[in-house]
């Protein structure tokens, strides 16, 4: 990738400024019309795809996919300062002044010995910021955002239950647990109860994630793995049996699934 000779500084300037512009009277009609509610939508679109492109390991795709986040980054910035709320400026020192309190040890003269360390002096901190904005008043849980998808908002409350002590001791409890659920599962199937089955079911996945936390496995990248690992063995099955003058229509789940655990035997997808 050819590299520029502007500073770093100089560049997220003329971003600065290129949204401006772009929002100005003089600039494009329809990046002025947008609000932050139109504008919320893509910033989660891009998020997604810097995730992709990072699990995709082109580092040219990881540049650009940054890029398009950090422009609508800028983007919402913008329209908060065009309501006189905050700047970007105002974004860029709050997580400045943020980072270095959260980080003692490196900027101040606290000592740690492990990343675990690290994590607990985080955890504290932000537990004190929390107090001095009087907001601890709301659950302990409040403050994970519901936005989350739901098996990365599940980690997240996992995660910070077990910080207070409310965690199985060790992977066999969870395993314990996720037996007792599955049991349960099976017994509202069998009851045909479509809405108990559809809560156990729920149960069971909540105890899933919770095993994966302790096996610091987190369930969405493990998920998005073996979507992944799904398509690319289902298009084998498309491609063998294109070879074959035959679609997907005209082959029987037998068929499909001899296909299927041919690829499995040779590690393909």
């Amino acid at each position: 990738m050819e590299k520029t000779v502007i500073s770093s500084a100089s560049d997220f300037d003329r971003l600065v400024t290129l949204v401006e512009t772009l929002r100005s009277d003089h600039g494009c009609p329809w990046d002025r019309e947008q609000t932050t509610e139109q504008i919320k939508l893509y910033l989660i679109e891009e998020a997604y795809e810097v995730l992709e492109a990072i699990e995709s390991g082109a580092p040219e795709e990881v540049c650009s996919e940054l890029g398009d986040l950090l422009f609508h980054i800028v983007f919402v910035a913008r329209i908060f300062e065009e309501a006189e709320k905050f700047s970007m400026g105002d974004v860029v020192r709050t997580i400045s002044e943020k980072m270095i309190r959260r980080h003692p040890h490196v900027f101040g003269d606290a000592q740690v010995s492990s990343s675990d360390e690290v994590r607990h002096r985080w955890h504290e901190i932000k537990k004190a910021e929390a107090k001095d904005k009087d907001t601890d008043k709301d659950s302990f849980l409040a403050s994970v955002p519901q936005k989350l998808p739901a098996l990365m908002r599940a980690y997240r409350i996992g995660e910070r239950a077990a910080k207070v002590g409310f965690d199985w001791p060790d992977i066999e409890g969870v395993i314990k647990k996720l037996d007792e659920e599955l049991a349960e599962f099976k017994a509202a199937l069998k009851k045909a109860n479509s809405e108990k089955s559809a809560e156990e079911f729920g149960d069971l996945l909540f105890t899933m994630v919770n095993l994966g936390r302790l096996m610091r496995v987190h369930p969405e990248a493990a998920l998005a793995r073996t979507v992944l690992k799904f398509i690319e063995r289902f298009e084998i099955i498309e491609k063998t049996l294109r070879e074959q003058g035959r679609t997907l229509d005209s082959a029987s789940l037998e068929e499909m699934d001899a296909i299927w655990e041919q690829c499995k035997q040779a590690g393909r997808g």
